[in-house]
Parts: structure tokens; sequence; C-alpha cells
């Protein structure tokens, strides 16, 4: 298992959504098992991607991605936020 981060200028709203569309069934095709304001939560392949999303203080939206077996997908979605 694996733990990235990043900060962006996008609001959470919009991590979330372009996070569903990378992942989720129109994207790599995992399956949404959770999902709220905060967090999204995909299974598929034999692993799992986990996305936590906070405002902080700066304005920028704090983004932790946790993922099993979709390592090198959750760097390439962290670089194109």
């Amino acid at each position: 298992m694996a733990r990235y981060s990043a900060e962006t200028r996008r609001s959470p709203e919009k991590v979330l959504e372009k996070a569903l569309a990378f992942f989720g069934p129109g994207g790599l095709g995992l399956t949404v098992e959770e999902q709220s304001d905060c967090c999204l939560r995909l299974t598929g392949g034999g692993g799992h991607v986990w996305i936590q999303i906070e405002l902080g203080e700066s304005g920028r939206t704090s983004v932790v991605l946790e993922t099993r077996e979709w390592d090198s997908q959750a760097m390439r979605f962290l670089k194109i936020l």
C-alpha cells in the first residue's frame, strides 16, 4: 500500500469530479464504494484507491491518495491536477 499527497488550486469539488472521471467507471473502470464531500473510495483490479480532500488555510486543496495496485495511475492523476 502506498500513500501520496499533493496540493492544487482546484476546488475540492473539482478534484473529486476529476478523480471520479479518472478512476471511476468512465475512466479506469474502478467501482465507487464510497463517495462524500471529502472522500472517494474505489475498488477494482485486486486493489483500491482512497482519496481524501481538504481545503487548507492557504486556500489550496490538499489531496491525500492511498492506493494498492494502482500506484502508477495514482501518480499520473496527481500530476494532472
